[in-house]
């Protein structure tokens, strides 16, 4: 197998997108957390995540994230992910992508979700290691009293995040223009 990976400049920071040779999305993150992505490809991919081919959008990756970060926030919700992690995992992560654009839960409501009531810090964990940011929305995800908490990229990137979704998930019924 063969990581393709390139470098999409987005308003939030510059996002890398990794995919494998058949285009199914293994990771996203940004670059000025390299240390963390690299650290995730290595523990899900080993030396695999050491052979990453630079290809400008590979399999239209990057042209459907760019379409996202202009507005079209459902671009994303067929993009093929691939990730390696442990049935717990896979299954939080399933269902973080059942969370509708602009709308927001908690983790023990992602517990109950997932038929997991008592595994909210559990939940909390995967959640944190979801290697694939926004594509499946782990930013969606809040703490029981409403507030941001933990965003691998920033909790910077996490309220911008929220913010540019909720602008735009209002005209996803009708039209297409910048409600602001």
């Amino acid at each position: 197998m063969e990581f393709l990976v390139d470098h999409l400049e987005t308003p939030i920071g510059t996002m890398r997108i990794i995919c494998d040779d058949l285009g199914n999305l293994r990771a996203t993150d940004w670059d000025d957390h390299e240390d963390r992505l690299v650290r995730l490809l290595k523990i899900h991919y080993g030396a695999v995540a050491e052979r990453m081919q630079k290809v400008k959008n590979p399999h239209g990756l990057s042209e459907v994230m760019t379409r996202y970060f202009e507005g079209d926030i459902t671009a994303i919700d067929t993009l093929p992910t691939a990730t390696n992690g442990t049935e717990f995992q896979l299954d939080v992560w399933k269902e973080l992508r059942r969370i509708p654009p602009g709308t927001t839960i908690s983790y023990g409501q992602l517990a109950v979700r997932i038929g997991r009531p008592a595994a909210v810090r559990a939940v909390g964990l995967a959640n944190g290691s979801n290697p694939v940011g926004v594509v499946v929305p782990c930013h969606r995800v809040i703490g029981a009293n409403g507030k941001l908490t933990g965003y691998g990229g920033g909790l910077h990137r996490k309220e911008w995040l929220l913010r540019h979704e909720a602008q735009w998930a209002s005209p996803l019924f009708g039209n297409k223009s910048n409600p602001s």
